[in-house]
């Protein structure tokens, strides 16, 4: 048996594209699904150092509280997929009980590459990204030898504002994430 473990981000709920497409290419591989979903986060976060910190302390203890149960060891492997707050989630959980997951990074931010494990998974990241710089993704992904797929034109959900195009980075992602040894 396989787990997959959703962690969404403040905004971007399980049933949007990244997160959507994920779950369903890792119930294709045989993961069985468990979506953390969030609640009562406060209003207009980006550049509140305050609010950013009260929303990772939420969605921490509300991923904690749904997880309480799951005993990992039961598992061949784990697999947590997460997206920009999700990721500092998915990586903190991981440590705090020592999972030892793999991991898709869906535009990580600046914090979860303090608690991301060494070569413990793969990034996604949009080069118009406002949350995280592209610098800082690209210096800690080569520190930890975390493989990285980058997007001209992409924001924080990875999206250009460009339907076709869009879907073509969809496409590009989920295609890398088949190929990528050990990715799913």
């Amino acid at each position: 048996m396989k787990l997959a473990v959703i962690f969404p981000g403040i905004g971007y709920h399980t049933d949007k594209p990244l997160l959507y497409y994920g779950k369903k290419l890792a119930r294709e591989s045989g993961y069985q699904i468990i979506e953390v979903n969030y609640t009562g986060f406060p209003q207009n976060v980006k550049g509140n150092e305050e609010k950013m910190k009260q929303s990772f302390q939420i969605a921490r203890t509300q991923a904690e509280e749904l997880l309480c149960d799951v005993n990992f060891n039961e598992y061949e492997s784990a697999l947590f997929i997460s997206k920009s707050i999700g990721t500092v989630v998915a990586a903190v959980y991981d440590n705090d009980h020592a999972v030892n997951a793999k991991h898709i990074y869906f535009t990580p931010v600046p914090q979860t590459f303090s608690l991301a494990r060494e070569a413990s998974g793969i990034v996604f990241h949009g080069l118009n990204d406002p949350w995280c710089e592209t610098a800082v993704v690209e210096e800690n992904c080569q520190r930890l030898r975390l493989p990285l797929k980058t997007f001209e034109g992409a924001n924080h959900s990875l999206e250009t504002g460009n339907c076709l195009k869009d879907l073509e980075i969809m496409g590009m992602i989920f295609d890398s994430l088949r190929g990528e040894r050990n990715a799913i």
